[in-house]
C-alpha cells in the first residue's frame, strides 16, 4: 500500500479507528470518492469524561421538566373552559411544539452520554437538522403570533373578540406550523449537497448548522450567504415584528389611566417578552455571527441554551407569571395527584 493511499485510508476512519468500510487497492482513490463521509461522529462532551454520568443525570432530570410542565399546560388549556381563548390557544400550541422541539435533540444526546460510539449516519444528521430547523422556525413564527394576540388585545380591546376569532387563529397557527418546511427543505438539501472530506468528527451534541458547515470542503460562501438570508427570513423579521408590537403595546399601557389596570397588562406580556429574549438571544448570537468569528465548542455550549433551558424555563415562566394558569393548577393537580 503506496503512502497517498494509506493517507487517504485514515482520512475515513473516525476517532475511535472506527473503520468505513473503504479497502485499498493498491492504487490513489479518484478524487470523487475523498467527498463520501458515510458518517459522522458527535464529539458532544465527550472532552469532559469523567462529568458523563453528572451530565446524563442533569440533561435527564431537565428532559422530565420540559415534558411534565409543558404537558400539564397542554391539559390544563384544554380542560378549563376559562382558557379556551386566543392567548391560550397559542400557549397550548407553543408547548406543543417545546415538546417537539427537545424531542429532535435531547434523547439523541442522552443515549450517546451513555456509550462510546457516537457515529450518526449522513441521512439521520440531516433528517435530524432539517426537524430541529423547521420546528425552530415554527417556535420563531408561534412567538410572532403570540405578540400580535396581545397586540390586538391591548391596543385594539374593544375588537378583539372579532379580530382573533377561531378562524383567524387556526389560520396563524397552521400557518406557523407550515410555513418553515419548503424553507428548509431547500436548505437542508443544499447545504448536505456540499462535499464533505476530511475529517468526520462534528464538534456538537446534535447536527446544527456551523459545526456541519465548518466540515465542508471546497467553496462554502454561497451556503454561507444562504445561511444569513434563512436567517434574516425566519429570526430576523419575527423578532423585529414582535418588539415593533411591543413598542406599540407598552405605549399604549402607560396612557392606561389606572395603575392596576397598567399592571395587569404588563403582567400578561412580561412573560412572554422574557420568553422572546431568551430564545432569539441565543439564536440570533449562533446563527448571525460570521464563519470565522465561531469559537471553537462556543456554539455547543449556546445551543444548550435554546435547546434545552430555554424550553425548561418556558413553563415556569408562563405558570408563575400569569395567574389564571395558577388557579387552573390548583384545581387540577389534586385531581391529578389522587388519580
Amino acid at each position: 500500500m503506496n503512502l497517498e493511499s494509506r493517507k487517504w485510508r485514515r482520512n475515513f476512519k473516525s476517532h475511535d479507528n472506527v473503520d468505513f468500510g473503504i479497502e485499498s487497492t493498491g492504487q490513489t482513490p479518484p478524487q470523487r470518492n475523498l467527498t463520501m463521509l458515510v458518517e459522522f461522529i458527535l464529539f458532544g462532551f465527550s472532552d469532559v469524561p469523567d462529568l458523563q454520568g453528572f451530565l446524563f443525570g442533569v440533561f435527564l432530570i431537565m428532559y422530565v421538566i420540559i415534558l411534565m410542565g409543558n404537558g400539564l399546560i397542554i391539559i390544563i388549556t384544554n380542560v378549563y373552559p376559562s382558557l379556551h381563548t386566543p392567548m391560550y390557544f397559542f400557549l397550548r400550541n407553543f408547548s406543543s411544539l417545546e415538546i417537539c422541539y427537545v424531542s429532535v435533540t435531547v434523547p439523541r444526546l442522552l443515549i450517546d452520554l451513555c456509550r462510546q460510539k457516537r457515529n450518526i449516519s449522513f441521512l439521520t444528521c440531516a433528517v435530524q437538522m432539517y426537524f430541529f430547523l423547521v420546528l425552530g422556525a415554527t417556535e420563531c413564527f408561534i412567538l410572532m403570533a403570540m405578540a400580535y394576540d396581545r397586540y390586538v388585545a391591548i391596543c385594539n380591546p374593544l375588537l378583539y373578540p372579532l379580530i382573533m376569532n377561531n378562524r383567524l387563529c387556526s389560520q396563524l397557527a397552521a400557518g406557523c406550523w407550515i410555513s418553515g418546511i419548503p424553507v428548509h427543505i431547500g436548505f437542508t438539501y443544499q447545504l448536505f449537497s456540499l462535499p464533505f472530506c476530511g475529517s468526520n468528527l462534528l464538534n456538537h451534541f446534535f447536527c446544527d448548522i456551523p459545526p456541519v458547515l465548518e466540515l465542508a470542503c471546497g467553496d462554502t460562501f454561497m451556503t454561507q450567504i444562504l445561511t444569513y438570508m434563512v436567517a434574516v427570513l425566519v429570526v430576523n423579521i419575527p423578532f423585529m415584528l414582535i418588539l415593533g408590537s411591543y413598542v406599540n403595546i407598552i405605549s399604549t399601557i402607560l396612557k392606561l389611566p389606572s395603575a392596576t389596570g397598567r399592571a395587569k397588562a404588563f403582567s400578561t406580556c412580561s412573560s412572554h417578552l422574557m420568553v422572546v429574549a431568551l430564545f432569539f438571544g441565543s439564536g440570533i448570537i449562533t446563527y448571525m455571527r460570521p464563519k470565522s468569528s465561531h469559537l471553537k465548542g462556543m456554539d455547543k455550549f449556546l445551543s444548550l441554551f435554546y435547546t434545552i433551558v430555554t424550553p425548561m424555563l418556558n413553563p415556569i415562566i408562563y405558570c408563575l407569571r400569569n395567574k389564571d394558569v395558577m388557579v387552573a393548577l390548583r384545581k387540577f393537580l389534586p385531581k391529578w395527584i389522587v388519580l
